[in-house]
């Protein structure tokens, strides 16, 4: 078999081209931690490292993308990074092209859930003989939720619908903020207190973990839980499950099916099939469509090899780093032309007759301003003149004499 050489410039294109065929590796969200945060030069790109325990990222957010950002984050910080992945070929290395970074804190979030969770589990709050079935009537209906929200008029529509002969008492309350819990507390207190209230409906539309956090209240979940009244739980979206959910008789994944579960099959049955039905060719025409989807996610990688975007991205980078490495090269050369400079200044200083004579030389001319060298070149009764460092003397040679000292 003959093994293929490949020269180090095209075999790191080809991993590029990997990089860039790879949908999944096109949009796609990373979380770490941030460092060595920088901005070099006036181009208004930056370059960060993501890391976390066992590994580094190296990564870059363009001056389009930086700009369109509402917060910076700074060397330590947890955030969630967007962008995709591809190769920078001048230095062999693989890195994550940002478009947004936003802070990770659901986290800790996610992390009291669990711990208040397991706590009122092992109370067992939430254990499976504390539920009570509903009853198989239900005339009168209480819901807790806000006056205003989606949720309650999806319920109020539901019932309209399928069973338009109960009664429905609403007990307002705020659905989210730190307002929220003492207030669900009590709307469910005061349905409790009604006579003839057959089931309690809690719902909520969908949100973030922050906006549901309401519904991971203690003080909620042992209203619920304690609750003379069956309770049904329809918070959120069907993936959304909050504290509420664990400690009601029933949950519901969405407010709508929360009313569906609470009222009694009636001759629109057919009419229930029928949507069923409809849900599944929608759940079918969304899986043909995925599928297509990604289809065309893997042509548009195709595309990506033929356009010059990747260049482009690249020079930006070799010109951030040529702009660097110019900033250090004429730093470093006025440094040495500074020395230079410096040196000559200093010899200069040392060829100066004026500090020659300051060392306590002198300089001594005939009547006629030549320079004398030698002794035997004034006969005695010469005028001569001698200049100091300071002044000067106007002398007669009284006696000449040679030698070589």
């Amino acid at each position: 078999m003959t093994i293929k050489r490949w020269g180090v410039g095209e075999l790191t294109r080809y991993i590029r081209q990997l990089f860039e065929i790879d949908y999944r590796l096109q949009d796609l969200e990373v979380e770490g931690e941030v460092s060595n945060w920088r901005a070099p030069g006036a181009s208004g790109h930056v370059y960060f490292t993501l890391k976390d325990a066992d590994a580094q990222l190296k990564c870059v957010m363009w001056r389009s993308d930086v700009l369109n950002q509402r917060s910076l984050p700074q060397d330590g910080d947890r955030v969630i990074a967007r962008g995709h992945l591809s190769v920078y070929e001048a230095h062999g290395q693989y890195q994550l092209y940002c478009r947004l970074i936003q802070p990770a804190g659901t986290g800790d979030l996610a992390a009291q859930f669990e711990v208040l969770k397991e706590r009122l589990q092992a109370e067992g709050l939430f254990a499976p003989e504390r539920k009570r079935p509903l009853p198989e009537r239900m005339n009168t209906i209480g819901v807790v939720t806000s006056p205003g929200a989606a949720a309650f008029q999806d319920v109020l529509n539901v019932l309209g619908r399928r069973y338009p002969l109960a009664q429905v008492i609403l007990s307002p309350t705020l659905v989210q903020g730190d307002q929220a819990p003492p207030q669900i507390v009590a709307a469910l207190q005061a349905l409790n207190a009604l006579p003839g209230v057959d089931v309690i409906l809690v719902v909520r539309g969908g949100g973030s973990l922050e906006d549901l956090w309401c519904f991971n209240d203690e003080r909620v979940a042992r209203a619920i839980a304690t609750s003379r009244v069956p309770v049904v739980s329809g918070v959120g979206h069907e993936t959304d499950f909050t504290l509420t959910d664990f400690a009601a008789d029933v949950r519901a994944p969405t407010p709508s099916a929360a009313a569906e579960l609470v009222t009694p099959l009636t001759v629109d049955d057919l009419r229930g099939l029928l949507r069923d039905r409809r849900t599944r060719t929608f759940i079918m025409m969304e899986s043909v469509l995925s599928s297509h989807r990604r289809s065309l996610q893997q042509l548009s990688a195709g595309l990506r090899l033929l356009s010059p975007l990747h260049q482009i991205t690249a020079l930006r980078q070799y010109i951030d780093g040529l702009t660097e490495r110019a900033v250090r090269a004429v730093g470093a050369d006025l440094h040495l032309r500074r020395e230079r400079l410096a040196g000559t200044r200093r010899a200069l200083d040392a060829m100066n007759p004026a500090n020659i004579l300051a060392r306590g030389y002198a300089v001594v001319r005939d009547k006629d301003g030549e320079v004398l060298r030698r002794a035997a070149e004034v006969p005695p009764g010469s005028r001569i003149v001698i200049r100091l460092h300071e002044g000067q003397l106007w002398a007669t040679v009284e006696q000449q004499e040679e030698n070589n000292v």
